[in-house]
């Protein structure tokens, strides 16, 4: 009788991947233009999770997907108030670096204090930053020889535990990727110093390399978003593609600040998996922004002849706060030791942005922004064309016509019911301008046509859904919430009606979509009839003029001013000019007549102190906002 082999099992090892992304600088859980602590944002929550997160498991990694470095006051204290030296660490590594990071990857808002104190400012983080496609710019347009900026990718031994308890050494890759569009956004900091090639052919380029290097998992760290659309070159959202690329373990994704699994967006996107959250069987997650959730990828590797498999997967995302009605539910605390690490920069950003810059006569608000022309979009239009007719003086564009275009950015959304300008009458603190005006952008003038500013316009007029004249026994929603409110620009200087019973003529991604849609109506400069063939001189920001919102004619080649100034500055400084404001809007657009239909918008409880005889309020729903309809 021969003799039983013994039976060997394959050694099996549970691996635990975490990953934040677009923190923005909310590493304290505290709203800085509120001047208030915060129980829906903050990096210090996510710290709670995480040390939960670990406790629960055997193996754990964690990541970091950029957008790090700006977009809250205490970004901008750092970068331009008491300015990182060299040698110094950054406050968000001053928190991190008590985390137990395993590698970072660069986001494109990185960028937007310049390739010096992005340096300075990664230094001090102590662990590994990556970027796949950002290449350093060597002039000589030969893609052969092209060096890359940052690492590609790193590789490290992770010592596990299996389930057996035996220890495992598994080599873990991670490659990081950052939008291509930071060529754009931030061209004046980045042209001749870097350029910027395809997520998705990078990918293919290095991974490969990192398999060659002993590399058993790989695990893809886009800051891009997922969306269903056809592959083209250097898109900015590359999720979709990149999950089809041989060789990547998991993705780790963000930039588009949605949460996956479990956001509606993704619900029977083709290939897409939005209760295991996987695409196209690739594991992966986003964890929302500002610090509101942490993701996590549970993975299943086994070893078969010397290679490591995923052989299966769960991901899913933890939220450090719910609302419930108008309240804002804290699910966990803050962990103490990351607010304490941050205290002394955290105290200096508060008396930073409680320095007074002028008065205001009025309130200003944004909560009726994205519906009727508004005083918190008005101050912004104001500064900026204030500024323009003192740098164009005695050059060659004097005597143009001077428009002025911003956005509403703080009008709800996914920030919430709360996320709305709101500065009371009386004295306007800095923590206010940062408020009116929350990105640090660069201004910029571009000069258009007549007929250029109303395409501008027909672009900005997808913020509305399109409603039926006809119908009135049930309501229909006018804002479209697919639409980023960013993206709605008011142009101040001329005067325009908006016909919302039009369908947009241009689609969510900038193409025309209805060329025979006209929303914008009755456009007129100076009471007259606007003049199609006549220049304007347009003041927006850096985002605008270099293709950010895919807006017709805003591609970079009709900029002729890069001012030296930044969007927030030329309002600080207008309103310590002017001394006192009334920020009254000018009601320069309205919309046409929409017939019988019933009409609702969503804002938040407290407009209803500012609501006029026009719109009736209707109640609370659940996720906090306000419905109103017009009258």
């Amino acid at each position: 009788m021969a003799a039983c082999s013994p039976i060997v099992f394959a050694a099996t090892v549970e691996l635990r991947v975490m990953e934040t992304t677009d923190i923005h600088m909310h590493i304290a859980n505290y709203d800085y233009y509120r001047d208030s602590e915060s129980d829906s944002v903050g990096l210090a929550k996510v710290s709670t999770l995480i040390n939960q997160a670990r406790s629960e498991a055997s193996n754990a990694v964690l990541v970091d997907n950029g957008d790090l470095l700006q977009g809250n006051p205490l970004g901008d204290y750092v970068a331009k108030g008491r300015v990182l030296r060299v040698g110094e660490t950054h406050p968000a590594f001053k928190a991190m670096n008590l985390m137990d990071y395993d590698v970072g990857n660069v986001g494109n808002h990185e960028f937007n204090y310049g390739l010096d104190f992005l340096a300075k400012s990664l230094a001090g983080a102590n662990f590994p930053y990556v970027s796949a496609n950002v290449y350093v710019d060597d002039g000589d347009n030969n893609p052969d020889n092209d060096q890359p900026y940052f690492q590609p990718y790193v590789i490290h031994t992770k010592q596990v535990t299996d389930n057996k308890g035996q220890s495992q050494s598994i080599k873990i890759g991670y490659i990081g990727f950052t939008p291509p569009q930071i060529m754009n956004w931030d061209k004046d900091k980045l042209t001749h110093h870097v350029i910027a090639k395809d997520i998705v052919a990078s990918a293919e380029k290095y991974i490969p390399m990192m398999k060659s290097e002993g590399a058993d998992l790989i695990i893809a760290i886009p800051h891009s978003g997922l969306y269903a659309n056809p592959r083209i070159e250097k898109e900015e959202h590359a999720v979709y593609h990149l999950a089809k690329v041989e060789g990547i373990d998991a993705i780790l994704f963000g930039h588009s600040h949605q949460v996956f699994p479990g956001g509606a967006l993704f619900n029977d996107m083709p290939g897409v998996d939005n209760v295991n959250g996987t695409v196209f069987g690739v594991p992966a997650v986003m964890p929302g922004f500002w610090g509101s959730h942490l993701g996590i990828i549970d993975l299943t590797l086994e070893l078969n002849n010397n290679s490591w498999k995923v052989v299966n997967s769960h991901s899913q995302v933890r939220a450090i706060s719910k609302r419930e009605g108008r309240e804002v539910i804290a699910l966990v605390p803050a962990d103490k030791k990351i607010n304490d690490a941050i205290k002394q920069d955290h105290e200096g950003t508060l008396a930073y942005m409680r320095q007074k810059v002028g008065i205001t006569t009025a309130p200003i608000y944004s909560y009726f922004s994205q519906i009727q022309d508004d005083p918190s979009v008005q101050v912004v239009n104001n500064a900026q064309i204030w500024y323009v007719e003192n740098i164009v003086r005695g050059t060659e564009y004097d005597g143009l016509p001077i428009l002025s275009a911003a956005a509403p950015f703080k009008a709800g959304g996914r920030g919430g019911a709360d996320y709305y300008t709101d500065v009371p009458k009386g004295d306007i603190a800095l923590k206010n301008v940062s408020d009116l005006y929350i990105y640090p952008n660069d201004l910029k003038v571009v000069k258009l046509t007549g007929a250029q500013v109303i395409e501008w316009l027909e672009r900005s007029a997808g913020q509305f859904n399109q409603i039926d004249p006809t119908l009135s026994d049930s309501t229909q929603p006018l804002v479209n919430e697919s639409f980023p409110s960013y993206n709605f620009d008011v142009i101040d200087g001329i005067e325009y009606t908006i016909d919302v019973t039009q369908p947009s003529r241009y689609a969510a991604d900038g193409s025309l979509e209805n060329p025979k849609a006209h929303r914008i109506l009755d456009v007129k400069f100076n009471n007259k009839r606007i003049n199609k063939k006549q220049e304007f001189l347009i003041v927006t920001n850096n985002y605008r003029s270099g293709g950010g919102g895919k807006f017709p004619n805003l591609d970079g080649s009709t900029t002729i001013i890069d001012a030296p100034d930044k969007n927030r500055d030329v309002i600080a400084n207008y309103l310590l000019s002017q001394a006192e404001i009334n920020p009254q809007a000018d009601g320069n657009w309205s919309f046409a007549n929409w017939g019988n239909a019933r009409v609702t918008i969503r804002t938040s409880p407290k407009a209803r102190d500012f609501a006029g005889d026009d719109l009736s309020f209707k109640g609370i729903q659940e996720d906090g906002f306000a419905l109103f309809e017009f009258n």
